[in-house]
């Protein structure tokens, strides 16, 4: 059977692309238009908790990993998107960043193996040899069916960075602010200025927790400038963030018994439901420390020889104890496995009769990070407050993007991209 899109996810598709290239247009995100692609993933060669961002000219590739559920595969193409440090498509022509080819085939495709619910799953890296890219910044790479570059089926950011500044930062309980027990501050140092013209007018810095883009602060300017040498402090109070809690997690990587807070496993004749243990309000409760994966995600299966083939997809039902429906918004399930995107997918349903709200996602075998996060109406910011609460404590990535708009160019470089995290320990 053929996945056709809706006539709205259609018209929503092609009214993003018609407003690409326009100044001021709709700034392109992360996104699934095809409701049979599940698990997409962008992460460095060899390490799928990384953060897809890799240096201009150097050794690194990236690989977009996805797949399509169904017995039949589909003949997908990709091309590249540059864009602007606001990830709406830059002004420059296409060769001025492609080197080869912008309408490559997905020749990387597999069936899964032995699963309950089959798919293809399909491996994109590069940069390869047909295609490599030439420019720093801000990048999206859209997956198209042959013959139709002009209506996605799915969009994912990336970065690519020149590396020729230096970052050095610090990460702190806020001080003189309301947000001092709940907020972590992030001060930077910006180095390695030689030859930018006009750093206070033409850097902008970006600052993402735990590689989020929807809460993220943006556009930063520096505090003082002295030579060669930028600083980011305190007194815009731009740079903080709540701090958040650790991350809620499952393993469903074995499927034949119960890990730490899953209650059952069942086998309905057609593929398994795993009900995780209903999970409780920790907005009041203190702080503890407990190591996770920040939000990602990854895919893996004990019984199993190759995970992205090998392992299969689940129904995992959530449930959230409240006692009565949050009125002014709505609750979500976040986190990587949801592109860190709120749309029906993850939104949960509130049921009076048990006191409690509900999701169900289709979820492929493998550990996940995951929170509840209640977004308000009208509100884009999806930091997590109600139900997971915020402390100064709480383990984080921050990742520093520095953009130069040199006024000959007409396109935003990326020229640092650091990250760093609060305990000190390596991060991705």
């Amino acid at each position: 059977m053929k996945f056709r899109l809706t006539w709205l996810a259609a018209a929503s598709v092609l009214l993003q692309i018609q407003a690409m290239g326009q100044a001021g247009g709709t700034a392109l995100h992360n996104a699934v238009y095809d409701a049979r692609i599940k698990t997409v993933q962008l992460y460095r060669d060899e390490w799928n908790l990384s953060y897809p961002v890799m240096p201009l000219n150097g050794n690194g590739r990236l690989f977009l990993n996805f797949d399509l559920l169904g017995s039949e595969s589909a003949d997908f193409h990709y091309r590249f998107i540059h864009c602007t440090k606001d990830w709406t498509e830059s002004s420059i022509f296409e060769q001025d960043y492609i080197e080869g080819f912008n309408d490559n085939p997905v020749e990387d495709c597999t069936p899964s193996f032995n699963t309950t619910v089959q798919y293809y799953h399909y491996r994109i890296g590069f940069p390869n040899d047909r295609v490599s890219l030439k420019r720093s910044g801000n990048y999206i790479i859209a997956v198209y069916r042959a013959g139709e570059p002009d209506r996605p089926v799915l969009m994912q950011r990336f970065m690519i960075t020149e590396d020729v500044a230096a970052v050095k930062a610090s990460m702190h309980r806020p001080l003189g602010t309301d947000d001092n027990s709940a907020g972590q501050q992030i001060d930077f140092t910006l180095t390695g200025l030689q030859g930018i013209v006009d750093p206070m007018r033409n850097i902008y810095a970006f600052v993402l927790q735990n590689g989020r883009w929807d809460n993220a602060k943006t556009n930063l300017k520096a505090d003082f400038y002295r030579t060669g040498e930028l600083q980011y402090g305190s007194l815009s109070g731009k740079n903080i963030f709540r701090g958040g809690n650790e991350y809620r997690y499952f393993d469903i990587r074995n499927l034949r018994y119960q890990t730490e807070y899953i209650k059952s496993i069942d086998y309905n004749g057609q593929g398994y439901n795993v009900l995780l243990l209903p999970s409780e309000s920790r907005e009041f409760s203190p702080y503890f420390y407990n190591p996770d994966f920040n939000g990602k995600y990854y895919i893996a299966v004990q019984d199993g020889r190759d995970f992205d083939t090998d392992a299969d997809y689940v129904n995992v039902f959530f449930t959230l104890r409240s006692k009565q429906m949050i009125a002014g918004g709505k609750m979500y399930v976040s986190g990587g496995a949801g592109n860190w995107t709120f749309d029906k997918n993850s939104l949960m349903t509130y049921n009076a009769a048990a006191g409690q709200y509900e999701c169900a996602m289709l979820l492929k075998q493998g550990y996940y990070n995951y929170e509840y996060t209640f977004l308000k109406d009208g509100v884009t910011d999806g930091s997590a407050s109600l139900f997971e609460g915020n402390h100064y404590e709480t383990e984080n990535d921050y990742m520093i993007l520095v953009y130069y708009r040199n006024p000959r160019d007409r396109y935003d470089r990326l020229i640092v991209a650091h990250v760093a995290n609060t305990l000190n320990r390596p991060a991705g």
